[in-house]
């Protein structure tokens, strides 16, 4: 199968690295020009020289009303929208504070809806476009050192599925992609909070993986770029008949016979 995705734009939120850069990078080996979007300005621009395609930045905090108008009034339109920015932490869940829950979906949730409910109408006016949101495993197996990250995963999902019935018909689909453990320098500084000691990377990987992730079937984390295939492939053409759906790249982390 070829991806084609010539005269197409994309949108990828939190791109200046790891999984949002290896998404852009593949929509960009597509055809699409793409659109990528950070607080800094130099990360920015150094991702930019990465990628091999039409590519442009716009820098700002999209979590704030301020930077959601910059981004918006920079880029009116857009084909394909991929919501990828979002944080994680590890954290004792009787010790999250209010103002902690508020910032996970703030950044999150919230960012994704309102791009959802600006790029939308475009989409459907011209009868195509792509809507995705990266979830995660946590989406429905909630770690107990970051209930507040897998709750607002989870949220996503019902917000793809929403969203997908409100343009029903259309020609335009929303999905999300449940992204399992994957190498990203952030997961790096994660598996080192939670594995002890100086191990060397491949034996940390190793221990995080069967103490901590040992459901994975992979046993290994993913790379953002397998991560990137699906997201492709769900902005293509070729995914015509696929929306409201939870698409698993999560190496057989979630235990269940059905998406």
């Amino acid at each position: 199968m070829r991806i084609e995705l010539n005269g197409k734009s994309a949108l990828v939120t939190g791109s200046s690295q790891g999984i949002g850069l290896a998404i852009a990078k593949g929509l960009a080996a597509c055809g699409a020009s793409v659109v990528l979007t950070g607080r800094d300005e130099d990360k920015l621009a150094q991702a930019a020289e990465g990628v091999d395609g039409e590519v442009r930045t716009v820098v700002g905090d999209i979590t704030t009303v301020a930077g959601h108008s910059d981004l918006v009034a920079a880029v009116p339109e857009v084909d394909v929208l991929v919501n990828n920015l979002g944080v994680f932490g590890a954290a004792d869940p009787l010790q999250i504070s209010d103002d902690e829950w508020r910032r996970y979906f703030e950044t999150n949730v919230l960012t994704a809806v309102r791009l959802t409910r600006h790029y939308l109408p475009g989409m459907t006016a011209k009868g195509w476009g792509r809507v995705q949101y990266i979830s995660s495993d946590s989406a429905v197996v909630t770690p107990a050192e970051m209930i507040h990250y897998g709750v607002s995963k989870t949220a996503l999902l019902g917000v793809h599925r929403g969203f997908a019935k409100a343009v029903a018909g259309t020609g335009v689909t929303v999905n999300s992609v449940l992204a399992g453990p994957t190498h990203t320098g952030g997961v790096e500084d994660f598996v080192r909070e939670l594995v002890p000691g100086d191990l060397p990377w491949e034996e940390a990987q190793r221990e995080f993986m069967t103490k901590h992730r040992p459901q994975s079937l992979l046993q290994r984390l993913i790379e953002p770029e397998e991560i990137a295939n699906m997201v492709c492939y769900l902005a293509s053409p070729l995914a015509s008949a696929t929306t409201g759906a939870a698409v698993r790249v999560d190496g057989g982390y979630v235990d269940a016979i059905v998406p």
